[in-house]
């Protein structure tokens, strides 16, 4: 799920859709089962429409369910999802910097720096194709060692930010390199923090769930 703040003509709740009535200070967060809000959503899409006001508090989102609804909002109406939403404790560790905290036009700045960067280091390139096709072979590889035997689907994680590790700097770790299962254990709970409707507060967005 992605949260983006409203642009100007989405922030007046007169021009807001309808949803469903919020209580005082809590909002609509009673409807949300915080393990599976994906399940809450749903459910909710089905009584009030793929397009619909939630209350997260003191906080307004617009929800977006459905393929054809999420791609018209991105495709067509790309200058009202550029920013991303302030989240207070980012906004504390990261000061509004970097790509995936910044708004407005300082995150195009840094977007536009991050592309050349990346394309520098061989984005786009066939010697990045080979570096992709590389930690496939270790993923499959990795996949085979369970024989069949169920596993998690977090193992997946590992290969495209081992693609990254590789790229920024210059080497890959092991799929059970403590330190590496150690990054991906804490990326996977700043993932979950990210997707907790108590850090978005008193900042008006829009949450997409596809």
């Amino acid at each position: 799920m992605g949260t983006f703040p409203q642009q100007a003509d989405l922030k007046s709740s007169f021009k807001l859709p309808p949803g469903p009535t919020p209580l005082p200070i809590i909002g609509n967060l009673h409807l949300l089962d915080i393990k599976r809000q994906d399940k809450s959503l749903l459910k909710l899409a089905r009584k009030y429409g793929p397009i619909f006001t939630l209350h997260f508090g003191f906080q307004k989102v617009v929800v977006l369910t459905g393929y054809d609804v999420v791609r018209d909002a991105l495709v067509n109406f790309t200058d009202e999802f550029v920013d991303r939403p302030q989240i207070p404790i980012f906004e504390q560790i990261q000061h509004g910097n970097g790509v995936f905290f910044s708004t407005g036009e300082l995150w195009r700045t840094i977007r536009r720096f991050t592309v050349s960067s990346m394309r520098n280091l061989g984005m786009g390139k066939k010697a990045l194709e080979e570096q992709v096709t590389e930690e496939l072979r270790f993923l499959v590889e990795n996949i085979k060692s369970f024989k069949g035997d169920p596993f998690s689907l977090r193992t997946f994680n590992a290969a495209p930010s081992n693609i990254t590790f590789a790229l920024l700097f210059g080497e890959r770790f092991d799929y059970q390199d403590p330190l590496f299962l150690t990054l991906l254990k804490l990326i996977d709970e700043v993932m979950c923090l990210l997707g907790s409707p108590s850090l978005h507060v008193s900042k008006c967005s829009l949450c997409v769930w596809d």
